[in-house]
């Protein structure tokens, strides 16, 4: 009894930081991430007998971003609405297959890259749990308007050496999940969020690259590190 009053004794209450943070209506910050970004893909149907294309395979780049948070407060500090424009860097393959005309290789491939340097505009709501001591969970959604400031929609085509061609201009939807430590002076927060097109990306202009492919929609996995105070 005696060691148990001793050990309950030394016990210390764990010190909340920073908390007239929810007392805020406002908050500014920054972030900083890396990305993994692809297609979600539609084929034409029959690409094998009309275009002599077997397969075409999307592989997923790495990529980064950074951005400037503005939140405000939806009346309690466990619903807010966010603001994050951000530069984003991307990149995706897509890898096609043809039938080779060489009796002794029966397949071709051949990579085709494309590249984007995105100024992102993502509007989301964050849903957060109560605080527990210095820490809280919680979740976002919402969507981005996205400008490809790499895009080639304008550029023209050569017929012997085409291209992808992808709109400079695209709408996403947006989920993620995330954590966040209060420390004294200010709120660091980790954060995974998936982004898929509710467009189609691709521009069809009847190349051999783009006769096989129905529909391209962008879709992007970002892992994000937030910092506000």
């Amino acid at each position: 009894m005696m060691m148990a009053t001793l050990g309950w004794s030394q016990r210390r209450p764990v010190t909340q930081n920073y908390r007239k943070f929810d007392r805020k209506l406002i908050h500014f910050g920054f972030m900083l991430g890396v990305n993994t970004a692809d297609f979600s893909t539609r084929y034409e149907p029959r690409m094998l007998q009309k275009y002599d294309v077997y397969s075409v395979n999307n592989q997923s780049q790495p990529g980064f971003q950074l951005g400037i948070i503005s939140s405000m407060k939806l009346g309690t500090p466990l619903i807010r609405l966010r603001f994050i424009p951000s530069l984003s860097f991307q990149e995706r393959i897509l890898t096609y297959t043809y039938l080779s005309d060489d009796p002794d290789d029966l397949y071709d491939a051949e990579d085709e890259r494309v590249a984007s340097t995105n100024l992102d505009f993502p509007l989301l709501f964050k849903f957060r749990t109560e605080r527990y001591n210095n820490f809280a969970a919680y979740v976002v959604a919402g969507g981005q308007y996205t400008l490809d400031l790499q895009s080639q929609e304008e550029k023209a085509q050569k017929y012997a050496d085409p291209f992808i061609k992808i709109f400079r201009d695209d709408f996403q939807g947006q989920i993620g999940a995330g954590v966040d430590f209060f420390l004294p002076y200010f709120k660091f927060g980790m954060e995974l969020k998936l982004s898929h097109g509710i467009n189609n990306a691709i521009i069809k202009d009847n190349t051999r690259l783009s006769q096989p492919i129905h529909a391209l929609y962008n879709r992007v996995w970002w892992f994000s590190f937030t910092f506000e105070g």
